[in-house]
């Protein structure tokens, strides 16, 4: 049996397609974006950044696009970029449940 391609993706790896999605980042660059744009609500030590980015390289997702010493660069790839609008997609589809069930006001 083949190996089942990434269907949903955890806040972590959310974000690191966000940041990817426009341009390329380092690692170091990865993380601040992700620490910045959650307002510190999530944050990527090492071993998860690296581990994610490990699975992203795996997949397909993204690609190396630079090393400099130990400093790697890496951008999205179409699959990535396709990968991160779908789940930008479920997301909006789960809100929208949420708020139809819920209602505005008890949010």
């Amino acid at each position: 049996m083949g190996k089942e391609p990434l269907k949903t993706l955890t806040e972590g790896m959310y974000y690191v397609l966000l940041s990817l999605y426009r341009g390329e980042r380092c690692g170091t660059e990865i993380a601040a974006f992700v620490r910045e744009a959650t307002a510190g609500r999530t944050a990527l030590g090492p071993g998860t950044l690296y581990t994610i980015l490990g699975k992203f390289l795996e997949e397909g997702l993204i690609r190396e696009t630079a090393v400099e010493g130990r400093r790697r660069t890496y951008a999205a790839t179409e699959e990535g970029r396709a990968l991160f609008l779908r789940e930008l997609g479920r997301l909006r589809r789960c809100v929208a449940d949420g708020v139809k069930e819920l209602g505005e006001e008890d949010i």
